[in-house]
């Protein structure tokens, strides 16, 4: 007995015309979402400077205070 996917297939067409096809039409769905959605920003005031992205990225960030009782005691600490 030979298995389901090995049997029938959806179409008819051959195999290479088939993958094509599906490519075709996931990129065209694929554009129409990025055009729907991503083309361009909702309003102006969401575009920020260059200059202002590139210092927020580059700069280091704050370091964490030290705080010098735990707020968790470790296994060690449990067991004395």
């Amino acid at each position: 007995m030979q298995s389901f996917s090995a049997n029938k297939r959806f179409t008819r067409l051959p195999l290479a015309v088939e993958i094509t096809l599906i490519l075709v039409v996931k990129i065209a769905l694929l554009t129409l979402l990025w055009k729907a959605f991503f083309s361009e920003p909702q309003t102006k005031k969401m575009r920020m400077p260059t200059n202002l992205v590139e210092q927020h990225f580059l700069s280091q960030p704050p370091a964490a205070p030290a705080s010098s009782t735990p707020s968790h005691p470790s296994p060690s600490e449990t067991r004395q």
